[in-house]
């Protein structure tokens, strides 16, 4: 299948020319110098992306005594020694409150209503629940129940009087379990960092539904609990798991900070935690180092709901907190697709357009989506109706990987809304109606549209969401490419991408080099995978390969009858064709997560074989038809 002999490290399309089908003559790709004809290069080289890096940001400006009040008080002077030092101490209260900005699931609130959390299609019965932690539950529903990310659900499913009793009851049985606060993070999930800090900040922006019932114990054990945790996270938060928990941490201390009695000393001290964590978190093009969209939509939801806080005291955010959320928002709307759901990267699911588009509205923020997110690492093409999107950077380091995935040079392809090419997605939901068993291998390279040598992944898959050793290097060109003048559709302007990863050379002596290029009329996809030898001469023997293309829900596949291709229906009813150029294509089973993060049967074409260690090439076209 495709050419064994060793491939020339400088060639980028390569192989023999193919057939749009069995009697078709059209060619799909020849060689370098034959697929490039047909365009004319056009503007500059983009030069291989730096490493990913942090951002710099700035505490706000504050005069030389409030500077000492933080520093007092980061030494563990009570706030009220400072606030009023001859003073009485300020009763328990809340000074405001808060508009919240983000709605909820009214599914998932109902659900509560009737007794059960409701989290990514599964049901659990409140009365189940062990809320001291010692029975551990599925990962998404135990942060739901811990972090109180459920009272947004229970918000927007009812007028306040008929759910806060809902709320009071699961929160009195909260509390009931967890009476004491344990010295440091580790006892249990309700005391991990970001657990603490987003309940913190939910208690604060939803206070409402648990302090507005008559009940005054439960009132004052709220209100106890508040300011608790509030101090527990400020002696803790340097202990957070990774750096968003420690975002989380900081937002609790900060909305503490502002909606407590006493608590300027406890504000200026977190804010100025608050943007030196987002500095670590953010890379300079404004994506989280996780690299995961789930982690984009996170900190951009803490950040929204601390400003809230702010905006409920008639007060202004400091204004690095409002050019982080300007930074954060541009990446993540990269991973849009044309229907405005999420591509299905690092452990993300297709999060719905609905969601997405509510998210970025509560920020405020109006941007167009990052095309060429360097340190971020995926590159954005939109031609007409089709969007492209392509992972070409090393997976996210070990420390700051929650659902670290193998994805190195996949790619999605969406058109006019529908998607084509997928990947899996959904290890960040493992555990609700997608199986926990199946979290390591969504995160696998065979769980995305890319080439696998040996059945292994190109980066290390561990346990715990974590990564290990494999991809360490990429290398990216983009080009704008010009179609020659008169030369019709076959001549039209492209975009070309060409990336290669070291994930495989360890093992294996091979580079992998992909090469995608997207006609601007969003009808016609090339590519060719090629494996070149690492260290300039190839090894001896064959190793199998196996190129899969994940296909999105819907579509209907027929292979052609020589076998080298396959006729797609789309849900629209445009009907696309898959050429490989040479070797036989199958059709096999694969699982999809879609907008819920539930999981959905769909279908992969899959290129597969056996492939020199002195490398080899193989290409292949994506096209719509009529």
């Amino acid at each position: 299948m495709g050419n064994d002999g060793a491939a020339d490290s400088g060639s980028t399309v390569s192989g023999r020319a193919i057939p749009l089908d069995s009697g078709n003559a059209e060619a799909l790709v020849s060689d370098r110098a034959a697929a490039d004809d047909a365009y004319l290069p056009q503007g500059e080289v983009v030069e291989p992306g730096r490493a990913l890096a942090l951002a710099d940001f700035t505490p706000p400006a504050i005069s030389a005594g409030e500077r000492l009040v933080r520093l007092a008080y980061r030494l563990g002077v009570p706030a009220s020694a400072l606030t009023t030092p001859f003073g009485k101490q300020s009763k328990p209260r809340l000074l405001a409150t808060v508009l919240n900005p983000l709605v909820g699931h009214r599914a998932a609130g109902t659900a509560l209503r009737a007794g059960h959390f409701l989290v990514h299609g599964v049901k659990a019965p409140i009365t189940q629940i062990d809320f001291a932690g010692a029975a551990r539950i599925a990962p998404p529903l135990e942060r739901a129940v811990h972090s109180f990310a459920w009272l947004a659900d229970l918000e927007a499913c009812a007028p306040r009087e008929q759910v806060a009793p809902v709320a009071e009851r699961v929160l009195a049985a909260w509390l009931n379990a967890n009476a004491k606060v344990p010295s440091k993070p580790g006892k249990g999930p309700a005391w991990s960092v970001a657990n603490a800090g987003t309940r913190e900040l939910n208690w604060l922006v939803h206070a409402p539904l648990i302090l507005s019932g008559n009940d005054k114990v439960l009132r004052a054990r709220v209100l106890a609990a508040l300011e608790d945790t509030a101090r527990w996270l400020d002696k803790n938060v340097s202990r957070a798991e990774d750096l968003l928990g420690e975002v989380a941490g900081w937002c609790g201390i900060v909305a503490a900070g502002l909606l407590l009695p006493d608590g300027k000393p406890r504000r200026l001290y977190g804010e100025a935690g608050l943007i030196r964590a987002l500095g670590e978190l953010v890379g300079d093009d404004g994506g989280v180092l996780s690299r995961s969209p789930l982690g984009q939509i996170e900190a951009i939801s803490l950040l929204v709901r601390l400003r809230a806080c702010y905006h409920a005291l008639r007060t202004d955010p400091p204004t690095a907190l409002e050019a982080i959320l300007s930074l954060l928002v541009p990446p993540l709307l990269a991973l849009t697709h044309g229907d405005g759901s999420l591509g299905s990267w690092q452990g993300a699911w297709a999060v719905d357009a609905d969601e997405l588009a509510a998210l970025i509205a509560a920020t405020g923020v109006r941007v167009r989506p990052l095309r060429d997110v360097r340190q971020w690492g995926y590159q954005r093409v939109v031609a007409q109706k089709a969007i492209l999107q392509f992972d070409a950077a090393p997976p996210p380091l070990t420390r700051h990987a929650r659902t670290g995935c193998a994805s190195t040079l996949a790619f999605e392809l969406s058109h006019a809304g529908h998607r084509i090419i997928v990947n899996c997605g959904g290890a960040g939901c493992a555990g609700g109606l997608m199986p926990v068993r199946l979290e390591q291998g969504l995160r696998a390279t065979a769980a995305h549209s890319t080439l696998t040598l040996d059945d292994a992944n190109s980066t290390a898959i561990l346990i715990n969401g974590k990564i290990g050793n494999g991809v360490s290097e990429v290398d990216i060109d983009r080009r704008t490419l010009a179609g020659q003048p008169g030369a019709g559709a076959k001549g039209a302007g492209a975009t070309r991408l060409e990336a290669s990863h070291n994930g495989y050379a360890a093992r294996y002596g091979l580079t992998h080099r992909r090469i995608l290029i997207l006609r601007d009329d969003g009808t016609e996809l090339r590519g060719e995978d090629l494996l070149l030898p690492s260290g300039g001469k190839g090894r001896n023997g064959k190793v199998g390969f196996a190129i899969r293309f994940h296909l999105g829900p819907g579509i209907d596949v027929r292979l052609s009858e020589d076998g080298q291709g396959a006729g797609l229906a789309l849900p629209d009813g445009s009907l696309w064709q898959f050429r490989s150029g040479g070797g036989q294509i199958t059709v096999e089973e694969s699982i999809w997560a879609d907008g819920q993060g539930r999981p959905q049967p769909i279908q992969q074409l899959v290129l597969q074989g056996l492939v020199s260690r002195g490398g080899g090439n193989f290409a292949w076209l994506l096209k719509k038809m009529g």
